[in-house]
């Protein structure tokens, strides 16, 4: 079975697309000479258009082959020679196949989505549009749900190609080749943190036609996420830089993100992915001396020397780290950081906004600041006497008192910021220790309650309100209540 973890096969589906697309080419080219040269309309400022627009088409053509298993683009190609389109999938595919030991056919069986699951897809949604492409939900008929990207016909790069060629065949076959790009490096860069290939199609009836089946995210909404709570915030920034250290140590060298802004990512179950590739970049600058070796960013510049292979070494790695401070630590890691952890969190911002450190001097920061986290080393300092089991009372003013096995109804809510629950109050704590922390900081807080639900780092959700009217059983749950004695010895 063809899977996207099978890199020859991978390349061989890709490559497939890629062959078509030359052959397209050339047929393109021959139709368009037979027509107009035929009846000896042809003008000069449309053979020069033509011409235009063929040539780019083959630059296409070939941005996308080093992205692809060289043995195969070479067999493919040597084999293209002596087959007509028409005969070019059937023996193709059976090279392939003998080649890789395994089917490109079932490229569309069980876990891949292919054009036959597309027939009668639902579209539900319009997630987003661009330049290039338009972004769509949609519901399959097993009942999955997907996100499926194709050319977008009203879109500027489309635009722009009719109006300087006026050849809506030839400019879908042009703008599509973004859409094969990000299948070829889906197929090759496979990390949690990018969006995972579903699947993709191309209608073989003519040109263009491509369709990139994703597994389907949220769009990431900045305003929403500066509200939520910093474990949120610090997950996001924290799966950016693994996916950045992926990139640097790619499987096809350093990959940089051309166009970084927040919209090319997404988020499935809180986990930040990226879904737009067709910007990425595996080329390093070549230099001559370090003058030429510079980043440019709008309110400051970066130098790196250049390296005895005439090479800006280390320079898509670099502006990766430098956007990823500026679009998104800056704004998502310090603010509300636990104090314990704070100067951690400064060292970072410190590091990255002035690129003292590499990519894997970043990620180990991070992933200390997080085992500190999970640990709950910020703990050391509270009381350990905060919490008493029932009935033992004691002098401490105040104290908390645990009843097990029971949840509470009626409650009286109120808002602190930020919390899981808008309407109330629901935070992370790594203990019940943490919890009656805060919950002692609180002046409406009388009682809290802890349950089996966690959060994506493993810690605890603390339901914190100002009363209750009852208690109900719930084996799941534990009801912690402040406890103050007056200065009469009366117990509230």
């Amino acid at each position: 079975m063809c899977i996207m973890g099978n890199p020859l096969c991978a390349a061989g589906l890709l490559a497939v697309f890629v062959i078509s697309s030359t052959l397209f080419i050339n047929n393109w080219h021959f139709r368009v000479h037979k027509v107009f040269f035929g009846n000896g309309t042809l003008e000069d400022d449309f053979f020069m258009k033509r011409n235009a627009l063929v040539h780019q088409l083959n630059a296409r053509r070939e941005e996308i082959l080093p992205f692809l298993n060289s043995f195969v683009i070479e067999k493919l190609f040597d084999e293209s020679k002596h087959f007509s389109h028409q005969s070019f999938e059937s023996s193709h595919l059976d090279s392939l196949e003998s080649e890789s030991n395994v089917s490109p056919r079932s490229f569309m069986d069980t876990d891949h989505i292919g054009c036959d699951q597309l027939v009668d897809v639902k579209v539900v949604d319009i997630l987003g549009s661009g330049y290039t492409k338009v972004v769509l939900k949609a519901l399959l008929l097993e009942g999955q749900i997907v996100a499926l990207k194709t050319v977008y016909d009203q879109g500027t790069d489309m635009g722009r190609c009719l109006e300087d060629f006026n050849d809506p065949l030839g400019c879908h076959e042009l703008v599509s080749f973004k859409l094969k790009k990000e299948i070829a490096l889906l197929q090759r860069l496979q990390h949690p943190n990018i969006i995972k290939l579903r699947g993709h199609c191309e209608d073989s009836g003519g040109a263009g036609g491509v369709t990139v089946v994703l597994e389907q995210g949220d769009p990431l909404q900045m305003i929403a996420l500066l509200q939520s709570p910093w474990e949120e915030r610090f997950r996001v920034c924290l799966g950016l830089t693994r996916l950045l250290h992926y990139l640097s140590h790619s499987p096809l060298g350093s990959v940089a993100l051309l166009d970084f802004q927040p919209r090319q990512f997404v988020t499935v179950s809180g986990e930040l992915k990226l879904t737009d590739l067709d910007d990425a970049s595996l080329t390093e600058q070549t230099c001559q001396n370090d003058q030429d070796c510079v980043l440019y960013f709008p309110l400051r510049n970066f130098s790196l020397p250049c390296s005895a292979r005439g090479r800006c070494e280390g320079l898509n790695e670099r502006r990766n780290l430098y956007n990823a401070y500026r679009y998104f630590y800056t704004y998502l890691l310090p603010h509300q950081a636990p104090p314990a952890l704070k100067h951690l969190v400064d060292r970072i911002m410190n590091a990255t906004g002035e690129l003292k450190g590499d990519v894997n001097d970043t990620l180990e920061a991070f992933e200390n600041v997080l085992h500190l986290y999970k640990s709950g080393v910020h703990l050391d300092s509270l009381p350990s006497s905060l919490i008493r089991e029932m009935p033992q009372l004691e002098r401490l003013l105040p104290y908390y008192a645990v009843i097990r096995g029971m949840a509470t109804s009626g409650n009286m809510e109120y808002r602190c910021w930020p919390s899981y629950n808008h309407h109330g109050c629901l935070l992370s704590v790594h203990s019940a220790m943490e919890a009656a922390f805060i919950c002692n900081s609180h002046a409406q807080c009388t009682s809290f309650s802890l349950n089996k639900q966690t959060t994506w780092a493993g810690r605890l959700l603390a339901s914190f309100r100002s009363g209750f009217s009852h208690l109900v059983p719930d084996g799941n749950s534990e009801v912690y209540m402040k406890k103050t004695k007056t200065s009469l010895g009366t117990t509230l």
